[in-house]
């Protein structure tokens, strides 16, 4: 994490994406901060620092899934989203709790993976360009020998960077060739290994094992000179990097940087009054439970310990309160905070403010068929109070009411736009009326369609 990353410079930046909601925008910030904190301290009190979990409290629609999402990227940290209600209590059938923090190991190897590759990216790329040259001129493979003269050296030499120069300004890409790559690591035993047992759960020492025991048959194939740059610069490359040290730094990443938002907490809240899939509510916050508090899980990418990744639960509520958690899961979730239902106001800045407002979304999108389409203040006003009416009548998903409106909308000028003569469209406050007033004042209709 970057030291610019203030607290004030965090709420600052979610304030792009997200609106309102500034309890929780500032208790995420301080989170972030105390981690950042946390890694200058010294290595005696730095594991003693446990971080401070957070519970986001309030409806659906009002940002705490984007909130977790902006500050993953923010951050660049390992980032994993989980529904509470897609775990079973082990015993049962379903998705164990570990099965988040494999996830996020996942996750963290890939993105560091990916930083190493661009590392090497220069290297790989010459690499990829000599093997190349070696199918476009068949002397390079030659090996040299004391009867090779000076001349012919040099000779060669000329007609390598000839065909190099060539090669990089593309002159060569339609040519064909003929080139010969290895297959991914344990392809043969692919289908073994998703029938036996899931891949991410089987140890690295067995994959290691089926890579030496079967023989890695190469595979020849036709492609394009354009195409043979990509797919062996991308084999180079792997080459290049040391897979052993791409693992442990994710494993290091994940532990320090990684961030598990579990949503939809409240559905594993509560008591069951029947049977079935509900019996096992309990016990799926008691496996949650040694996952926050800092345990050890084994992943194929080495032992993640969960002691000081940041963990953001967040549930509406509604049939469940906070309280009705087991005492010492509660006791993980030290930081609460709770977000405020969207009004008229909300809506208004929702569509308009937001570097990804709706607004911008759609008018980018039908500008690709010549279509300019103008949002009128007071048509923007109209399509947030009928929002607000129809959330506080039908079912409330809060900023998710604007996507389905305008979508509603739009949906004539979207269908022919390609066609449209008419090229310069307003959307006022009568335009919205004519389009969507009959569908709201209908409410047994609004509740299917809007």
């Amino acid at each position: 994490m970057d030291n610019n990353l203030t607290p004030k410079k965090i709420v600052e930046l979610l304030d792009k994406y997200i609106v309102g909601q500034k309890d929780a925008k500032k208790a995420i910030a301080i989170a972030l901060r105390t981690r950042y904190r946390r890694s200058l301290v010294s290595e005696e009190i730095k594991e003693e620092i446990v971080p401070k979990n957070i519970l986001m409290i309030g409806p659906t629609g009002v940002g705490k899934t984007e909130i977790a999402r902006r500050i993953s990227k923010i951050t660049n940290a390992p980032f994993v989203k989980v529904e509470a209600s897609k775990f079973t209590e082990v015993g049962y059938v379903g998705r164990d709790v570990e099965s988040m923090v494999r996830d996020l190991a996942r996750i963290s190897y890939e993105m560091v993976k990916k930083e190493e590759l661009k590392k090497v990216e220069d290297k790989a790329k010459k690499a990829a360009e000599d093997r190349i040259l070696e199918i476009l001129i068949p002397s390079l493979k030659k090996p040299k020998t004391i009867y090779d003269t000076p001349e012919e050296e040099e000779r060669i030499k000329k007609t390598k960077d000839k065909f190099r120069d060539k090669l990089k300004q593309g002159e060569l890409d339609d040519k064909t060739i003929e080139i010969t790559t290895n297959p991914p690591k344990n392809a043969q035993f692919m289908p073994f290994i998703e029938v036996a047992a899931p891949i991410e759960d089987m140890d690295s020492s067995l994959k290691d094992m089926f890579d030496s025991i079967m023989p890695q048959k190469k595979k020849t194939r036709k492609v394009t000179v354009k195409e043979a740059k990509n797919i062996l610069q991308e084999e180079e490359a792997q080459k290049l990097i040391d897979k052993d040290k791409v693992k442990e730094k994710a494993i290091q990443r994940a532990a320090n940087d990684g961030i598990i938002f579990i949503d939809e907490i409240d559905k594993v809240v509560g008591k069951s009054t029947s049977s079935g899939p509900d019996v096992s509510r309990e016990g799926v916050q008691r496996d949650l439970l040694p996952i926050v508090e800092g345990s050890s899980v084994n992943t194929r990418y080495g032992i993640l310990k969960t002691d000081h990744i940041l963990f953001i639960a967040a549930g509406a509520f509604h049939q469940a309160k906070p309280s009705d958690m087991i005492p010492e899961l509660q006791g993980r979730f030290p930081i609460r905070v709770e977000l405020q239902p969207l009004k008229k106001e909300e809506f208004v800045r929702i569509l308009k403010e937001p570097k990804n407002a709706l607004i911008k979304q759609y008018k980018a999108l039908l500008e690709t068929d010549g279509v300019d389409i103008t949002f009128a203040d007071d048509g923007v006003e109209k399509i947030a109070e009928l929002a607000e009416t129809i959330n506080q009548e039908t079912e409330n998903i809060g900023a998710r009411r604007l996507h389905t409106l305008l979508e509603r909308l739009l949906e004539d000028i979207s269908f022919e736009a390609p066609d449209l003569s008419e090229k310069e469209i307003t959307i006022d406050a009568d335009y919205v009326e004519n389009k969507l007033n009959n569908i709201v004042k209908n409410k047994d209709l609004s509740k299917y369609i809007l």
